[in-house]
C-alpha cells in the first residue's frame, strides 16, 4: 500500500509516546472529537549531536581547533560564528540538543602544551610536541600523529604522567560544567552533560560517549572515567555503576566507530577474557548501552557489501574500512563484528543461548567533528578537524596518517545527526528516550520518521493524517518490542517518512529484517515496501534507481523526482511466530549532490575519478523486536 500525498507541517504528525511500549495510555485509548485533545506523547522530532569534540579534546587541538563549548553551544542553538580558520558559519536551522563529548584523557591539556604551559614544559616529550605543533604544516601533522598514537597505546610510548594530573582535569571539568549549564534553556535548547571515554588498545577503536541525565551538582561528584585507567568496556560500565550509586544520577554510554575496531566492537568471544561471553556481560552491556552511533564522519556503520552482497544500498560511504586507527589492516572476517545490522543479528543468537541480547540497541547518527563545529550537510561540511575546513585541497589532502593505512580528505562522510522523539525538550525527557530507544540516525537530513509494530495495523492506517496517535493505539513504537503473537496474524508494521524540506524528495521506504531460524542460524532481507512514482519491482525483484537529477558540475539537483512524503502498511509476507527477529526501517532520498560536489563547484578543481560526487543521503530507525512467547 503506497499513499503520496502533499507536505503536511510536522505539528499535525503526532509521534511516539512515551512511557511503557509495551501499553496504551489513556489519551490515545479515550475517543475526543479532536485527534489531538489530551495527547502527552511528542508531536515532532527533537534534532541533536551526541558527539562533538571542542579545544578541550587533545587531538581537536592539536589539529588547530580554537573553539570551545561556548562556541559549539553558540553554532548549535543557531548563531553565526567564526571557525577556526577564520569562516564564518551558520547552521541551516538550530538543533534542539547537543553534547559537547571531548575526550576525558588528558582534557584541556593540549591548549596548554601548545601556549608553552612552564609546568608542562618541564617534560621533554612534551616540550618536543610543542616545538613541532608550532612548526605548522606536515611537522604538525606527524606530531599530532604521534600524540594520538600515544594515548591509543599504538607507539609503545607511555603518556606523559604530567599530563594526567587530576587537579588539572578537576579544574577542566568544572569549567565544562559551568558553560554546560550556561547554555542549557530547557524547553528550548538542551546542553547536555558528556565526554568520550577513548579506549584504542592497539589502534582497536572501542570508544564509547557518557551522556548524563543530570545537572552538573551530581557530574561533578565524580572525575570522567580515563582509558588510561582502563581500556575496557566492562571496566567502564563498573565506574557507570558507581557512579550513579554514589550521585544517585543517571548515564548511558553509547559506543561508535565499529568500522575501525577491528572486529571488537561486537564480539561473541570477550576479547579480554578469550571465553565465549557471559550472561552477566550481556546484561551488564544491554544495561549501560541502549543507542548506537550508527553513522558518522568516519564512515557508515549500518552494514557493509561484503556482509549484505544482496542489499544495493549497503556500505554508505564506507570508506574507513581498511584497518584500525593503527597499522593494522582489515580482514574480511572481521567484518562481521563491526556492522550493526550483522551485531542485530548476532544479539539474537546471544539471546537464544544467553537468554539476553546484549545487542538489542537504537540507532542514531553524529558528527564525531574535531572542530567545534557540529555541521552534517552536505553544502555546509566543516570536515572532520579543522585542518579540513573548507579549502581548495582538501579532498586531496590527508586527513589522517596510520602507519601504512591512510585516510584522505575526500573519504571524510558528511554525517550525521541524532532525532529524537522526546515529549519536550530537556536532558531529563531526551535522556529517558534515549533510554527507551525511541530514536533514529540519520547522514544529515532531517527527514521525519514514524516507525511502528503491531499486529491489527490495516491498510486503511496509512490514509489517516495522524500516524503517531494511530501507531500508539495499536502498537509499540521504534526501539520497542512486539508483544505476544496472534494466532493467525502477522506482524505489520506503519511506517511514515516526510522529507527534510530543505533536502531531496524521498526514493523509497525499506524494511530491514533480520531472523534467526530454527538451527540457530541468522538470515537478513530488505523489503522496498512504499516508494516514489509508478516503478515496479523487476523479475529479480529489485526496484529500478528512482533516477538522478544531479547537475555535478554545478552542485545542484531538483526534486522533479520522488516523493515529499511516504506512508503505508506493511505486513511481513514471510512471518513465522516460532522465531526470533527484528525490523527496521531504512528511509532512502533520491540522489543528491555530495560535499565534495559542492566544493568542486565552489572553487573551480577537478577531483580525480574515485572521488564520488552524488550521494542518497537516508535514514535508519531503531528496531522493533519479536520474541516467541514474549
Amino acid at each position: 500500500a503506497l499513499v503520496i500525498s502533499a507536505v503536511s507541517a510536522v505539528a499535525d504528525y503526532p509521534g511516539a509516546v512515551v512511557g511503557d511500549q509495551q501499553g496504551v495510555i489513556e489519551a490515545v485509548k479515550t475517543p475526543r472529537y479532536s485527534p489531538y485533545a489530551g495527547r502527552n506523547f511528542p508531536t515532532k522530532v527533537l534534532w541533536g549531536d551526541t558527539h562533538l569534540h571542542t579545544n578541550l579534546s587533545l587531538d581537536a587541538r592539536a589539529f588547530g581547533v580554537i573553539l570551545g563549548p561556548e562556541e559549539a553551544y553558540r553554532l548549535a542553538r543557531g548563531e553565526e560564528i567564526t571557525a577556526s580558520h577564520g569562516e564564518r558559519i551558520r547552521l541551516s536551522r538550530p538543533l534542539d540538543w547537543l553534547v559537547v563529548s571531548d575526550h576525558s584523557d588528558a582534557m584541556g591539556t593540549m591548549d596548554e602544551i601548545i601556549k608553552g604551559n612552564p609546568t608542562l614544559m618541564r617534560d621533554a616529550k612534551v616540550r618536543e610536541w610543542n616545538e613541532r605543533i608550532n612548526q605548522g604544516g606536515d611537522v604538525a601533522l606527524a606530531a599530532t600523529m604521534e600524540v594520538i598514537e600515544t594515548f591509543a597505546g599504538v607507539s609503545g610510548e607511555r603518556i606523559p604522567e604530567i599530563l594526567m594530573d587530576r587537579d588539572f582535569v578537576a579544574t577542566v571539568w568544572d569549567r565544562y560544567l559551568k558553560t554546560a549549564e550556561q547554555y542549557n534553556d530547557p524547553g528550548r535548547f538542551t546542553a547536555f552533560i558528556g565526554y568520550e571515554w577513548t579506549s584504542t588498545d592497539g589502534g582497536n577503536n572501542l570508544h564509547r560517549n557518557v551522556l548524563y541525565r543530570d545537572s552538573p551538582t551530581a557530574a561533578r561528584q565524580m572525575l570522567p572515567f580515563t582509558a588510561a585507567e582502563s581500556f575496557n568496556p566492562e571496566d567502564l560500565w563498573k565506574w557507570m555503576q558507581a557512579y550513579e550509586d554514589k550521585t544517585g544520577g543517571r548515564v548511558l554510554a553509547l559506543a561508535h566507530n565499529g568500522n575501525v575496531s577491528n572486529g571488537l566492537m561486537f564480539p561473541e568471544v570477550n576479547p579480554v577474557t578469550g571465553r565465549r561471553l557471559t550472561k552477566g556481560y550481556a546484561e551488564t552491556r544491554a544495561r549501560w548501552e541502549p543507542i548506537y552511533e550508527v553513522t558518522q564522519i568516519k564512515g557508515d556503520g549500518e552494514s557493509h557489501p561484503y556482509l549484505s552482497p544482496n542489499d544495493e544500498f549497503a556500505g554508505y560511504d564506507v570508506l574507513w574500512d581498511k584497518g584500525n586507527l593503527g597499522p593494522v589492516p582489515k580482514k574480511p572476517e572481521m567484518l562481521r563484528y563491526e556492522y550493526a545490522r550483522e551485531a542485530l543479528k548476532s544479539g539474537l543468537e546471544l539471546e537464544a543461548k544467553l537468554g539476553i541480547n546484549p545487542y538489542k540497541f537504537g540507532m542514531v547518527g553524529s558528527t564525531d567533528s574535531h572542530t567545534g563545529l557540529a555541521t552534517a550537510e552536505e553544502e555546509n561540511f566543516f570536515g572532520k578537524h579543522s585542518g579540513k575546513e573548507p579549502q581548495a585541497e582538501r579532498w586531496s589532502k590527508l586527513v589522517g596518517n596510520f602507519g601504512e593505512i591512510k585516510y584522505y580528505g575526500w573519504e571524510q562522510v558528511s554525517s550525521g545527526y541524532a532525532a529524537v522523539w522526546a515529549t519536550e525538550n530537556t536532558r531529563e525527557a531526551i535522556f529517558d528516550a534515549m533510554r527507551r530507544k525511541e530514536v533514529y540516525a540519520t547522514t544529515g537530513p532531517r527527514m521525519t520518521v514514524w516507525f511502528f509494530g503491531g499486529w491489527d495495523f490495516e491498510e486503511s492506517d496509512a490514509t489517516a493524517r495522524t500516524p503517531g496517535q494511530t501507531g500508539y493505539a495499536k502498537g509499540v513504537s521504534m526501539g520497542g518490542d512486539l508483544p505476544k503473537a496472534q494466532e493467525g496474524k502477522a506482524a505489520s508494521f506503519l511506517v511514515a517518512a516526510l522529507r527534510d524540506p530543505y533536502r531531496g524528495n524521498l526514493d523509497r521506504i525499506q524494511i530491514v529484517k533480520g531472523w534467526l531460524d530454527e538451527k540457530g542460524k541468522t538470515h537478513e532481507k530488505v523489503y522496498d515496501i512504499a516508494w516514489s512514482g509508478d516503478r515496479e519491482p523487476g523479475a529479480d525483484g529489485k526496484l529500478p534507481p528512482v533516477g538522478n537529477t544531479v547537475d555535478v558540475d554545478k552542485a545542484t539537483f531538483t526534486n522533479t523526482i520522488g516523493a515529499p512524503e511516504l506512508i503505508t502498511v506493511w505486513k511481513d509476507p514471510d512471518f513465522d511466530p516460532a522465531l526470533r527477529a527484528f525490523y527496521y526501517a531504512r528511509v532512502i532520498e533520491i540522489p543528491t549532490p555530495r560535499w565534495t560536489a559542492y566544493d568542486a563547484a565552489r572553487y573551480g578543481v577537478k577531483m580525480s575519478a574515485e572521488v564520488p560526487m552524488t550521494t542518497q543521503e537516508r535514514a535508519y530507525t531503531s528496531p522493533i523486536w519479536y520474541t516467541p512467547d514474549a
